[in-house]
């Protein structure tokens, strides 16, 4: 791209903002925070419309770069490092720019965040490449929407649906490190994280004997509901394998929520009772 005419974009855009927003883009801007393992993504993108046209191998060719939306570059911020389609990625800001294809696309995250469009895009900016595969709608999408889905503690996904076309980008983190040393160092205070770590024992399969020993615990902990306290209790004892103490604790679970008057809680007390009863 000639440099005159990106001073030209420059100087049209300042000219522009000088004048503030009169009338609504036509391409409307969105911004995404989502929790991640022990951080969070936040993607920038701004959302055009199908309107009648025919997009992707027209309006948007075939194996040239696109900035994932329309206007200023797409962007993505990860709080904590990544992996995303099997490929470390540090935490940090990227632009996120692809080259679409008829049966492959590639995505391309940048170092170069901030740029308007892919006008200043160069390859020598790239920080990874990965190829996905589309996949056709089965009902078209007119607003182009890139959404996080099946967001789980240490995975998930990023869609772009539009016209015609969806994708799927896969992310991992790996947390559990970093997650064990902090209960660890925690339970070394005066607070100890009862709470949180029978959790995160509990659904992570770890020693379920010292989860026990935390969830005994939870009924010290001021405020700590009793319904709340048995159930935790009663699910690492079934996961032990303790089934008959499993089901007297929630049985005592489900009294303390019936006093309470939380039917949710004397429901989750009640499956662990069915469960042990399998």
């Amino acid at each position: 791209m000639k440099p005159s005419f990106l001073l030209t974009i420059a100087i049209i855009l300042l000219a522009l903002n000088s004048y503030g927003q009169l009338t609504p883009q036509p391409s409307s801007t969105q911004t995404m925070t989502q929790q991640f393992g022990l951080g969070t993504i936040t993607l920038t993108y701004s959302r055009p419309n199908v309107k009648g046209r025919k997009i992707f191998g027209y309006v948007e060719p075939y194996n040239k770069v696109w900035r994932m939306g329309a206007n200023s570059a797409t962007t993505i911020r990860f709080s904590d490092d990544v992996v995303i389609e099997g490929h470390p990625v540090p935490a940090g800001e990227y632009g996120l720019f692809s080259i679409p294809g008829e049966k492959e696309w590639t995505i391309i995250l940048s170092k170069k965040p901030k740029q308007w469009g892919a006008y200043s895009y160069s390859e020598a900016d790239d920080f990874l490449r990965f190829a996905v595969t589309p996949v056709k709608l089965p009902r078209p999408v007119e607003t182009l929407t890139l959404a996080f889905e099946n967001m789980f503690p240490t995975s998930g996904e990023l869609h772009l649906l539009w016209e015609n076309t969806f994708l799927m980008i896969h992310m991992t983190c790996d947390i559990d490190a970093k997650v064990m040393a902090r209960i660890d160092s925690a339970m070394q205070t005066d607070k100890k994280p009862y709470y949180d770590a029978v959790i995160y024992y509990w659904n992570n399969n770890k020693d379920m004997n010292k989860a026990l020993e935390w969830a005994n615990q939870l009924g010290s902990i001021p405020g700590m509901p009793p319904m709340v306290a048995k159930l935790w209790t009663a699910r690492v004892l079934l996961k032990k394998g303790d089934k008959d103490a499993a089901v007297a604790t929630a049985q005592e679970g489900i009294k303390a929520a019936k006093e309470a008057k939380s039917d949710e809680y004397a429901r989750m007390n009640q499956e662990v009772i069915t469960e042990a009863g399998k």
